[in-house]
């Protein structure tokens, strides 16, 4: 993939963004509502059919350092995710188109896009009122859908769900679709809020996120966050990372080796950058190894982030690419 090409992926998932924040801000303006949510779903779609590994990167790079709001940044984290979950599930299209678009409308009242923005800068906790509209926002969000003329009831039903917070009775993939798929949402929902920056505190590693979700304590989300784990690895594209050596680099590419990825080393030892970014295929570097992962406040300070753009060009199809999930994770 060269320069250029890389250059305009980049910005037609910037673009994807954009068009997403006008319609979580602005609504009622967007003409036929339902038709615009679907288009922005078929163009993730083609974009992530398009280089699935690049679409990871591009994600994560954007989760910490959205430049149009956090509400439009989160909602397309959490479709992207959703739409990987989905294919890990083999979710009939009808369950996973439900499940995507309501990670697009996540935020969707006018009232809760504005106040996530704000939320992601203000340092001090949620106010009285502030967490009286974050409960409230699942069934605004659903009343303004209706509004806008949206009829799917399952798209509906998991929106009004997906703050779900009870413990689940039966097997995810016995529930029915709506809890099941609020399951999966919120899931997704709490993972990208996690390792996303607000104002107050860093975004957390992704490892440690993923611990939240995964770990013993966590009933609700521990199934979902399995699979999660299972689709998009414990390193993903764009994900900072630290090696045995003191380097510091970021994941450019799954392979078929969860723990070996393709890497770009950009900081040395003395977390200075190094000249040009060294592109490495960890299952070539026997004496390498992930020691875990960092969160982007850790290395961005001493990044120059076009370098970030750079790297993208540099990745290119001859690496091994990551195997396609083709079993469900266990019965969850």
């Amino acid at each position: 993939m060269d320069y250029d090409t890389y250059e305009d992926l980049q910005g037609l998932w910037a673009d994807l963004e954009a068009a997403l924040a006008l319609v979580l801000t602005h609504p009622a303006q967007v003409g036929n509502f339902e038709a615009k949510v679907l288009q922005l779903d078929a163009w993730l779609q083609e974009l992530l059919a398009h280089d699935r590994d690049a679409g990871l990167y591009l994600m994560y790079q954007l989760a910490s350092s959205s430049h149009t709001g956090y509400s439009a940044a989160h909602a397309l984290v959490c479709a992207t995710l959703s739409h990987i979950l989905a294919d890990t599930y083999h979710l009939p299209p009808q369950e996973r188109d439900a499940l995507v678009r309501a990670a697009l409308t996540l935020t969707m009242n006018i009232g809760m896009t504005q106040l996530q923005d704000q939320l992601a800068l203000q340092r001090e906790r949620p106010s009285a009122a502030q967490q009286e509209a974050i409960r409230m926002h699942p069934v605004e969000g659903r009343r303004l859908l209706e509004r806008m003329q949206i009829t799917n009831g399952l798209w509906l039903d998991v929106v009004t769900l997906h703050h779900i917070n009870t413990p689940p009775q039966l097997p995810l993939l016995q529930q029915q679709a709506a809890e099941r798929l609020a399951r999966l949402l919120a899931t997704v929902d709490r993972y990208a809020a996690m390792i996303s920056p607000r104002r107050r505190r860093a975004g957390r590693s992704v490892a440690e996120s993923v611990h939240v979700i995964t770990g013993p304590s966590s009933q609700l989300y521990q199934k979902a966050g399995e699979a999660l784990l299972h689709s998009v690895g414990m390193y993903p594209p764009g994900v900072f990372i630290a090696l045995n050596d003191e380097t510091t680099a970021v994941v450019m590419r799954r392979t078929a080796q969860p723990h070996q990825p393709q890497i770009a080393k950009l900081l040395d030892a003395r977390k200075l950058p190094f000249a040009q970014p060294q592109i490495l295929l960890l299952t070539q570097e026997p004496q390498l190894r992930i020691t875990h992962s960092l969160s982007s406040s850790e290395v961005r300070p001493f990044l120059d982030t076009q370098s970030l753009l750079h790297l993208g060009a540099l990745m290119t199809n001859s690496t091994p690419s990551f195997q396609q999930i083709t079993q469900t994770p266990g019965q969850a």
